[in-house]
């Protein structure tokens, strides 16, 4: 389908005081979710660029419901949804636990760009990341 799934376990840290994951620690959790994608993955399909420079220019969260801490892994599903020359914009949906069914509790959207940390500017994405991200796309069949 195009949706990259990743669990990401929430620690006993991350909680405030009503027991929920606050929010620095839910964005902590969506950038564990990334760098699964945009590092591990990209990686294991042969683009060991995508962690040469990658920044967040943009992060929106929605909550939608608490995400409460349970010990147990919470199932992150990251696509991309627009794919431009020099950025493109991840979509998270966070399930209130590991199953597929489970009911999302926050919706985000980061808006990446690539960037070159020796030049100390942004980049253009090189073909084989923008072929990498483009199986990722919602709709997608996967990379």
């Amino acid at each position: 389908m195009g949706v990259f799934v990743t669990g990401v376990r929430p620690r006993w840290s991350d909680m405030d005081a009503f027991g929920h994951v606050n929010h620095a620690n839910t964005v902590t959790l969506l950038e564990e979710a990334r760098i699964d994608l945009l590092f591990t993955e990209a990686a294991r399909h042969g683009v060991p660029e995508m962690a040469e420079g990658m920044v967040v220019a943009r992060l929106a969260v929605d909550y939608l419901a608490p995400l409460a801490f349970t010990g147990d892994e919470v199932r992150v599903e990251v696509s991309v949804r627009e794919l431009k020359s020099a950025s493109f914009t991840l979509d998270y949906a966070v399930r209130g636990d590991r199953r597929e069914d489970g009911a999302v509790v926050t919706r985000a959207e980061t808006l990446m760009v690539p960037y070159n940390l020796a030049a100390g500017r942004p980049r253009r994405l090189l073909e084989a990341e923008r072929d990498f991200l483009a199986g990722w796309r919602a709709g997608g069949n996967g990379a």
